[in-house]
């Protein structure tokens, strides 16, 4: 039986962090699965999915959080992978603006209201090509119910504000 870990890393961002998680994985005879890792602000984050045999579980957790030593939080936790994938439409949401406080919250808003699960989301911001001005981009991969219209969707996010741009494309 192998036993399925949600790892969460954070830390200073510096050479080697990848490899010191990845190398401890491989000695307990664990497999990485899954990941998604970024440098922000100096520091680094990342979670990742590691499934490892039931009886080297406690030993792999164990020399990941050895890791603290160093400076590089490891947080595990053990999961359920899930029974079946989410239900729904995969989309593509893509949205650019001008930056203010709360566009995160307001679009979250939105997507919650109308039942729609957020898979990713990376956002920015920017400078304006012409004005300079800050701008922001969110970049996300969502799961909308077949009962929700993109039309109607679409509508709800651009009404957000005249100069919010949102595009909506179906994942294959």
């Amino acid at each position: 039986m192998t036993t399925t870990l949600l790892l969460t890393v954070v830390g200073a961002d510096r050479v080697g962090l990848v490899e010191a998680l990845a190398k401890r994985v491989a000695a307990a005879g664990g497999n990485w699965e899954n990941s998604r890792m970024a440098r922000l602000a100096g520091q680094f984050a990342g979670i990742v999915l590691v499934t490892v045999d039931d009886r080297r579980a406690d030993a792999l957790v164990g020399e990941l959080r050895a890791l603290e030593g160093s400076g590089l939080q490891v947080m595990a936790r053990t999961i359920q992978p899930p029974a079946s994938a989410a239900s729904g439409e995969r989309v593509q949401l893509a949205l650019t603006g001008g930056d203010r406080p709360g566009i995160v919250r307001d679009v979250s808003q939105i997507l919650a209201s109308h039942g729609v699960n957020v898979e990713e989301l990376e956002t920015a911001l920017s400078s304006a090509p012409m004005s300079g001005e800050s701008l922001f981009t969110a970049q996300a991969t969502l799961t909308v119910p077949a009962s929700v219209a993109l039309g109607d969707l679409r509508s709800a996010l651009e009404a957000l504000g005249g100069e919010l741009m949102v595009d909506l494309s179906k994942l294959t």
